[in-house]
């Protein structure tokens, strides 16, 4: 069963880059059906999703946020990373990293880091 874990700083200023990284282990990072996904949850609203990498390599993100987004990943490190740029306090949430299996659907989350946007 694959296990993800998220890391990244807490607390990031206004107009900075939010940068997190999930660790993935007890699988295979490089099948053909993984989508490896970040989602997001702010402070009393549902899940957000912001994108994903796909097993090509191409990514896809959130149209809300696109233009601050990139996903990225290193196969040889067994770790997939997120980069939010100018954030805002909007921003705050907590950050879930999991995998989308393309027959089983979302079936492996991170325990999720708390990110706040704050000077």
């Amino acid at each position: 069963q694959v296990q993800l874990q998220e890391s990244g700083p807490g607390l990031v200023k206004p107009s900075q880059t939010l940068s997190l990284t999930c660790a993935v282990s007890g699988g295979s990072m490089t099948t053909n059906y993984d989508y490896w996904t970040w989602i997001r949850q702010p402070p009393g609203k549902g899940l957000e999703w912001i994108g994903y990498i796909a097993p090509s390599g191409n990514t896809y993100y959130s149209p809300s946020l696109k233009s601050r987004t990139s996903i990225s990943r290193d196969t040889s490190k067994y770790q997939f990373n997120l980069h939010l740029s100018s954030v805002t306090p909007e921003d705050t949430a907590v950050y879930y990293c999991a995998r989308f299996n393309s027959h089983y659907g979302l079936d492996s989350w991170g325990q999720g880091t708390h990110v706040t946007v704050s000077s």
